[in-house]
Parts: C-alpha cells; sequence; structure tokens
C-alpha cells in the first residue's frame, strides 16, 4: 500500500541498552497485524534482531527498520542499538528519522543512553517523546522514573499517559490524559477499554490540568483562553501538543508494558496525532552543483532525490537503505550520484521488514525502502534527478578512539582478512583499517571493544578467516645529542673487478627537522660528485634503523667532509655501503635517545567526574593544559598524554565515566621519554626481533 508524505511518521527508537527498544518495536508489530507472533530477545525470534550475532547477544548491533501501518497511517520505526560501541548506527538512523522515541525503563529511569540520546536530539532539534517501559514488572517504579524525567527536564515534560495501580501496587491498565479513557491489556495484548477507577479521577482531572497548562503555553491565542477559563476543544488540545512537540517546548511522556501490550496502541496514537511527517521535519542541508548549501526541503511534486543512509551487505547481496527526500523513485530510473557524479540507474526497490525485503513498484517521498545491487553506492550518498543534483549534508560518523592490531592466525590469510574487513566497512563506516608498513601491522581503529569483536565474528562466520587482536605497536624515533664525525671504509677484493669505498661523515642534531639532511664539504675531489648520490642514499636508508630499538632516526645532519676512491675499483654500490658502515659507527657514540610520540588530548566529561579523569591523566604521564565548560554541566579537558599510554583509553575513560565522557586524540609532536619508558620500549622491541 502506497502512502502519501502527510501519512507517513520516521520515528527512531533511542535509549539504553535492555531498555526494551526492539520489544517495543515487536509489539508495535504484532498489534498492527505486521506479524503473526510476538518476538521476543531472549527466544531469539524478533524481526528487528535478525543477524547471528544479535540472536547470539540478545542485543541489537545495526539499526532495522520496522514499518507499522496504523489508522491509515504508515509508522517507520528505526530501531537502534542501545550499546555505545554501535552509535555509528544510531547517528545513521537519526540523519533521516523525523521524530526520536528515547525508551526509558519504569526500574531505572534516566540511564546514561537514555541521556545520550537526548543529546542527539538537542543537537539535531530533533521532536521527541518518551516512553517509560517494563511498567507492568517487579520492582517498577513508574513514579520513580517520572520524577527523574521531571528532575533533568522540567516542565517541559507533558505526560499524555499514566498507568493504573490496583491495591498491591501492581500495574492492571493505563490512563489515556488526553482523551480522558482507561484501558487494560487483553489476553492476546488488545487493547480493552474499561472505566476510570473512582480513586483515579483526580489523577486524571489533575493531569488534564496540567496538560491544558502546557498547550497554553504553545501560543498567545491559547494562553488568553486559558487565561479567560475556557476549555480547548479535542482539536485545540491536539493543535497545541503538536505545536509544542514540534517547536521542542513539549515532551509527551507515555508509557507501557511491550511484552502484555498493555498501552502500545495509545503509544501509536500517540506517534500518530502529535509526532510531525516528513514535510513538517527539520530539513537536511544539501549542497548544490554551484557549492551553495541551503535546508533541503522535502517535496513530494519536486524532482526525485534519495539520500542512502545505511548498506547491509551479505551472501544474498547488497542492499542500501534510503530515505525518498522529494519526488518519488522506481525502479530502473537513472540518477545522479552526487559523490562520484556518475549516472547510475536503480535496481529493484524494496521495503525492509527487519531482514525481509518486499519488492515495491515505486517509494513516495518521506518513505524509507532498500534498492539493491547498487555496487558503486556507499553510505551517505545522495542520488538525485540530473536536472538538479543535489548532495546532502554527510552523517556525522564519530571519529574512531579505540584500536587494536589485527592479524590471521593462519599465516598466509592477510590478504582475506583485508578483504573481509573492506566488504564489512562497507556496513559500518565508523571503524578504519590502515596498514602500518612501520610497525608491520594492520591497525583497526573504531568505537570501542565490543565494536571490535563483533567484527572478529563476523570476519569468521562471513568470510571463513580467523583472525586474533593484538595491541598496537607504539612508533617510537631515535636521535643523537652528539655530534661525532667517523669514518666507513668498504674494501673487498675479489677476482676482477674490486670494491672501494671511503668515507669521513660528520654526524650532529638537527632539531626541529624530521627529514635526514644531507650535505657535502669535500675539498680538493677527495669523493667525485658523482658518488654523492650514492653515500646519500646509504645514508637514508641506514637511518631507518635507529641504534637502540630500530626505529627511524630523526632530527640529524649528515655532511660528507672526506673520503677516498679508486679509479677502478670503486662504485656507487660500494660508496653507499661506506656511508652505512659510518653511520653505525658513529651512533654507538654519538649518545642516542628514543623519542616517543605525544598526542592532544581534548576529553568531554560532566564536572563531577573531573577530579577522577584529572587523576587518570596525571597516571598515564599526561599534562593538563587546561579546561573550557561548555555551558551545559560539562567541561571540556585538554591534555598532552603519550601514545603508549593510551591503547586501553576509551575503555578505561567508559568506567570512570559510566559511559558519559568522550573524547578525541590526535598526534602532535616527538619528545624524548623518560628513562623507564626507553627501556621498557627497548625491551619490548628486542623481544620482538627476537620472535
Amino acid at each position: 500500500m502506497s502512502y502519501s508524505v502527510q501519512n507517513i511518521r520516521n520515528i527512531c527508537l533511542l535509549g539504553h541498552g535492555g531498555n526494551g527498544k526492539t520489544a517495543l518495536a515487536e509489539s508495535m508489530l504484532y498489534l498492527t497485524g505486521g506479524t503473526v507472533r510476538l518476538g521476543k530477545s531472549a527466544e531469539g525470534n524478533t524481526v528487528c534482531d535478525y543477524d547471528p550475532e544479535e540472536t547470539k547477544r540478545q542485543i541489537s548491533i545495526s539499526t532495522s527498520v520496522a514499518p507499522v501501518e496504523y489508522n491509515g497511517c504508515k509508522i517507520n520505526v528505526l530501531d537502534t542499538p542501545g550499546y555505545f560501541d554501535f552509535s555509528g548506527e544510531v547517528i545513521e538512523a537519526l540523519q533521516v528519522a523525523d521524530s526520536a522515541v528515547i525508551v526509558c525503563s519504569a526500574k531505572g529511569g534516566m540511564s546514561v543512553g537514555a541521556e545520550k540520546a537526548w543529546e542527539y536530539c538537542e543537537s539535531r532539534k530533533l521532536p521527541r517523546i518518551l516512553y517509560i517501559s517494563k511498567t507492568d514488572e517487579e520492582n517498577s517504579d513508574y513514579n520513580a522514573a517520572f520524577a527523574t524525567l521531571r528532575e533533568r527536564f522540567g516542565k517541559n515534560i507533558a505526560p499524555v499517559m499514566a498507568p493504573i495501580w490496583d491495591a498491591d501496587k501492581k500495574v492492571i491498565g493505563i490512563i489515556d490524559v488526553l482523551h480522558k479513557r482507561a484501558f487494560e491489556a487483553g489476553p492476546k495484548g488488545e487493547r480493552v477499554e474499561i472505566e476510570v477507577p473512582e480513586d483515579k479521577l483526580a489523577v486524571l482531572d489533575e493531569l488534564y490540568d496540567a496538560l491544558k497548562e502546557s498547550v497554553a503555553e504553545t501560543s498567545e491565542e491559547f494562553m488568553d483562553k486559558y487565561f479567560s477559563g475556557e476549555d480547548f476543544t479535542y482539536a485545540e488540545m491536539i493543535q497545541g501538543l503538536r505545536n509544542g512537540v514540534r517547536d521542542l517546548s513539549l515532551f509527551p511522556v507515555v508509557c507501557g508494558s511491550a511484552l502484555s501490550g498493555l498501552g502500545t496502541r495509545n503509544v501509536l496514537d500517540t506517534i500518530v496525532e502529535l509526532l510531525p511527517s516528513p514535510l513538517e521535519a527539520r530539513p537536511l542541508m544539501g549542497e548544490n552543483e554551484k557549492g551553495d548549501v541551503d535546508e533541503f526541503v522535502a517535496s513530494p511534486g519536486a524532482l526525485p532525490c534519495a539520500f542512502v543512509f545505511k548498506t547491509v551487505s551479505d551472501q544474498y547481496g547488497k542492499y542500501s537503505f534510503l530515505k525518498v527526500l522529494s519526488g518519488s523513485i522506481k525502479p530502473d530510473m537513472s540518477v545522479v550520484n552526487a559523490r562520484t557524479g556518475e549516472t547510475e540507474k536503480l535496481g529493484r526497490l524494496y521495503v525492509m521488514k527487519g531482514k525481509k525485503a518486499e519488492e515495491v513498484k515505486e517509494l513516495q517521498c518521506g518513505d524509507i525502502g532498500a534498492v539493491s545491487k547498487m555496487d558503486k553506492v556507499k553510505t551517505g550518498d545522495t542520488l538525485s534527478d540530473p536536472r538538479k543534483v543535489v548532495k546532502i549534508e554527510p552523517i556525522p560518523f564519530p571519529e574512531p578512539c579505540y584500536s587494536v592490531a589485527v592479524s590471521p592466525k593462519t599465516r598466509g590469510q592477510e590478504d582475506k582478512v583485508a578483504a573481509g574487513l573492506a566488504r564489512l566497512n562497507e556496513e559500518d563506516q565508523t571503524f578504519t583499517v590502515e596498514n602500518r608498513a612501520e610497525t608491520r601491522q594492520m591497525v583497526i581503529s573504531g568505537t570501542g571493544d565490543m565494536q571490535m569483536d563483533v567484527l572478529l565474528s563476523r570476519l569468521k562466520s562471513r568470510f571463513n578467516v580467523e583472525a586474533e587482536f593484538s595491541v598496537p605497536r607504539v612508533p617510537y624515533r631515535e636521535k643523537i645529542r652528539k655530534k661525532v664525525k667517523k669514518q666507513g671504509r668498504h674494501k673487498k677484493q675479489s677476482g676482477g673487478h674490486g670494491q672501494f669505498g671511503d668515507v669521513w661523515v660528520e654526524f650532529e642534531p638537527n632539531p626541529g627537522v624530521e627529514e635526514l639532511e644531507f650535505a657535502e664539504a669535500v675539498f680538493g675531489g677527495a669523493v667525485p660528485k658523482n658518488y654523492f648520490p650514492a653515500v646519500e642514499k646509504g645514508l637514508r636508508d641506514a637511518a631507518l634503523r635507529g641504534p637502540l630499538a630500530g626505529y627511524p632516526v630523526v632530527e640529524l645532519k649528515c655532511t660528507l667532509v672526506d673520503g677516498s676512491y679508486h679509479p677502478v675499483d670503486s662504485s656507487e654500490m660500494a660508496f653507499k655501503t661506506a656511508a652505512s658502515l659510518a653511520y653505525k659507527a658513529a651512533m654507538e657514540e654519538a649518545s642516542p635517545v628514543l623519542l616517543e610520540p605525544i598526542g592532544s588530548l581534548m576529553v568531554t566529561i560532566p564536572d563531577s567526574y573531573m577530579g577522577d579523569v584529572m587523576g587518570d591523566i596525571t597516571k598515564r604521564r599526561g599534562r593538563v593544559m587546561g579546561m573550557n565548560p561548555t555551558g551545559d554541566g560539562k567541561q571540556v579537558l585538554e591534555a598532552e598524554v603519550p601514545m603508549a599510554e593510551m591503547t586501553s583509553y576509551a575503555i578505561d575513560l567508559r568506567s570512570l565515566t559510566q559511559s558519559r565522557g568522550s573524547f578525541t586524540f590526535h598526534f602532535v609532536r616527538y619528545e624524548e621519554a623518560p628513562p623507564a619508558a626507553q627501556e621498557k620500549a627497548i625491551a619490548e622491541a628486542k623481544a620482538l626481533a627476537e620472535e
């Protein structure tokens, strides 16, 4: 069935892992006839968690789409992971969602995941409602959960639903404040209307008055009506709440239990009535062919344009998930990929429900679907009509902050590992792969250890290659501290031509210049000019391995001052060898020292964790350079820390700040390492060489 843009809602389920996002999506599907049974994560039979890794771990790892058809509306539910290692998946979904449902548990209220979800929505100015889940479970406390939300977000929180308790404090139903009705869940989760209990009438009136007050604040006209003592009509209540939700002055609170179905239909009513359609949503920024950037406004009558927000690549093929931003798209339509400038022909179009793909003949403006076999299309691409090529703003993925070295368990399978990671990178752009020639390691950088663990499992299950992780080696450098002059003499006599090269080279520190600097000050042709390049080449090659631990030598100036040659036996090869001999002799006496890489660390943390984080940085031999408040109860702490001390920082900061902290870390310069650090690095290098 095709839906017009006014009847589409694109919602993103956000919140902490384990709070019930997937359960809510399953409840919505089941109660609207989208599935024949209620899937449960513990049983591994949910629509949204279909990947073998998700089934095994019983958590969401990637965003999945679940279209729910309800009351003449199509609600595209984007079920996102709650664990922070998979934040890239959340950000992909946020790029195309028009509103969000933040799921908070009645057992814990405002968790870290809900806080992060709120921050994501704030930064994108995304309308949202809050859903308090698991209200009927043992040890749940709706009132405490609601109180934490009210404390955190103040009067902007507007309860449109509330639970009904019996004498034993057990939740038996819900009150729909907006419609002044009460419901319970039937045996199959269906909604059954009941009388509002006598003892709850006063509560209902109190909540309805609070809702009226919230509506009054959305416009001057409503404010006048409220103060004159007039009642709002139902249409005015809906209009006021919609306006408040859209301009971010109101955040409705709903509640229920996904497993019993209690409240799910009321949540769907709230989504349809109060959340914006794609036409009313925040527009994305787009760049035209001239390079001008402006808001890209959704329009069903405009030329076709679609944004690819996710890629799934498995053994069955490749699906590019997209949202139609304007016009409508059909199979075999010619579109231009704004990133490459190439014209592509669209493949078959599908509406996805978890892993199930249902082929469709058209996708309308505002809708979410997928296109198959678009091999050159990547996540973040914009596909538009050749008459109006637009490039939508890129997805703001987080910077990788956690690195591990990866190697195959079986020697010789390095290419297989690299090919598998390249395929997985099509799906997940939050990790990077780098071949570090200097340390002879393939290094993956991403968001955390759980993401790395999943990559390892997928390499084995999808590409049949077993790999293992190790700590990445630190790329140290070496330099000399004394000026030394040394001779290098290479003489070899065999039958026929011999080999002869003789040089005197002066080696001295050259502060601030990383590249080796070569000069010559030879008098009287002691070494012919045609051998100078060979001497330089010999020195450059030799300087790639320092005397202490085999790391490249930097800040070095080498001056060729004297030497001798043989008219017959001298050759470029002989002078190259002589230069390397002079280098080896000089390095032993030139007081070599090890340099370690230093990085600039920027940590964003709530004020309350400042002491712990500063103490931890000091333990890592870091220097705190300053602190800048961000204005929302957080600080950005700037420090310089040796790279060798940062391998586990992503995990350590998470435990120090209960996942509330984030950081970026970039290399800035090399610095002389303290003696203890030098000894440790030299010992590690020797052990590695012996292997």
